[in-house]
């Protein structure tokens, strides 16, 4: 791990195949209650979806949003919810790209506002809003990262919000705070901050917090915020999001660290673990089509690798020098891993967006290179997650530039939709109906047809 080089987008967020109890269920695609929506797999497919924008055209609402925050926006129905940390004093200037020098040693002086916001999904406007804690930081962020870039989760019924350092929120639908569960706030690598999101399954939240002191994985009860239990780690700063993975052989947690991947079973038992990973792990892992996809890809690590694992793996899945598959796993590579966007599974295909701007595609089952990396037409600085449909891979900059690609054989350049100016673009995005809602460093639209 090289000191400095930055951290650019420690604003993952919730992953899985979350069981959401319920006693009334809208349309699936009207819900996007984790990062990357169900799944975790940043797909959807309404016919109505947008594949044209800009900060003007195509907009049914914008709403400016106080202080900063990377944390993605999540619906349920026809509320949004999204987090912010609002600085009263003076915000340091972001520079975009990757550089050395993003890491800070101390944490800013000036008093902080930690705020969760609930917004109309038809008119954006605000419907209720809390301020959860004020005060002076504790601990030091990566210049580029936020106080508030753990994604919210939410069953329909509660909406669940962890702030780095600080603590986890439980509130009702309507804005009525129901638990709270403070964090011990610990020293991160660097300084860089937080990010990893509160993941959801059957009557448990689950946050994992890897940190450079004391490590661990907890599981609450989302009625109650009580502990049920808690494992030791041995793993030190990681920015990545557990996914809850449901399969025919053991529902499982799947951890995805610098140190080892590791997968829990829901009691906290381990069940496998893997090591060779990057020196930074961010992309948050997912399922799809049978097969668990990890990967890490710190620009400055020997190690970038992507796994391809199988659902009956147990114990050890370390690769030895030249392999690539094991009986744990179906396919890897040691250099294909991205470094802060996580993969895209879409229509049998891994599709791996880099923050170069490259993109390579693989073939979901096997592992057969469709394409190597190639460059996005005049495009670079890709922090955001991309997302699919209707055919199309869409990928924001923070620049605010959407590039739209075709979903195929080879990169083909559809397009390009640009926000405005000041639209800095690092989280990503929530798609519900016909509706693509994409946050910047300054407010949220909703883009439709």
């Amino acid at each position: 791990m090289r000191n400095g080089l930055i951290l650019a987008a420690v604003l993952v967020g919730t992953c899985g195949l979350s069981l959401f109890a319920r006693a009334a269920e809208p349309a699936a695609d009207a819900n996007w209650p984790q990062f990357r929506g169900p799944g975790g797999l940043g797909v959807a497919e309404g016919a109505g979806l947008p594949e044209h924008w800009s900060a003007t055209e195509n907009v049914a609402w914008k709403t400016d949003i106080p202080g900063r925050g990377w944390s993605s926006p999540v619906v349920w129905g026809k509320r949004v919810f999204l987090t912010t940390v609002v600085n009263t004093g003076e915000s340091e200037a972001v520079k975009k790209g990757l550089y050395f020098g993003g890491e800070r040693n101390k944490a800013p002086d000036a008093v902080h506002q930690w705020k969760v916001l609930c917004l109309d999904l038809d008119s954006g406007k605000v419907l209720w809003e809390r301020q959860v804690h004020e005060g002076k930081p504790v601990t030091p962020i990566h210049i580029k990262n936020s106080y508030a870039s753990e994604t919210p989760v939410t069953d329909g019924e509660r909406v669940y919000v962890c702030f780095g350092n600080l603590g986890i929120w439980c509130f009702d639908m309507e804005g009525k705070e129901l638990w709270a569960k403070p964090i011990e706030p610990h020293k991160m690598s660097f300084g860089y901050g937080t990010a990893a999101s509160p993941v959801l399954h059957g009557d448990r939240l689950y946050q994992i917090n890897d940190n450079d002191e004391s490590s661990y994985l907890l599981a609450l009860d989302k009625k109650t915020g009580n502990e049920v239990w808690r494992v030791a780690r041995d793993e030190k700063s990681n920015f990545s999001t557990p996914c809850v993975w449901v399969n025919d052989q053991h529902p499982q947690i799947v951890t995805a660290g610098t140190g080892q991947v590791r997968s829990y079973d829901l009691d906290g038992k381990l069940l496998w673990s893997l090591k060779g990973m990057s020196s930074i792990t961010i992309p948050t892992p997912f399922a799809y089509k049978g097969l668990m996809y990890v990967t890490s890809g710190y620009v400055g690590s020997k190690r970038r690798p992507l796994y391809a694992i199988r659902p009956e793996a147990s114990g050890d899945l370390t690769l030895t020098e030249g392999q690539t598959s094991n009986a744990g796993i179906a396919w890897s590579y040691p250099l294909a891993g991205p470094y802060n966007p996580s993969i895209l599974a879409y229509n049998g295909r891994i599709y791996v967006l880099y923050d170069s701007g490259n993109v390579a595609c693989f073939n979901a089952a096997d592992g057969a290179v469709v394409f190597e990396r190639t460059k996005i037409p005049e495009a670079h600085g890709f922090t955001a997650s991309p997302w699919a449909y209707k055919g199309k891979i869409f990928c924001i900059n923070e620049d605010g530039v959407t590039c739209v690609l075709k979903a195929g054989d080879k990169l083909e350049l559809l397009g390009k939709n640009p926000l405005a100016e000041d639209d800095m673009g690092m989280a990503s995005p929530a798609i519900v109906g016909d509706k693509l809602l994409i946050r910047t460093s300054t407010r949220i639209y909703c883009i439709m047809n």
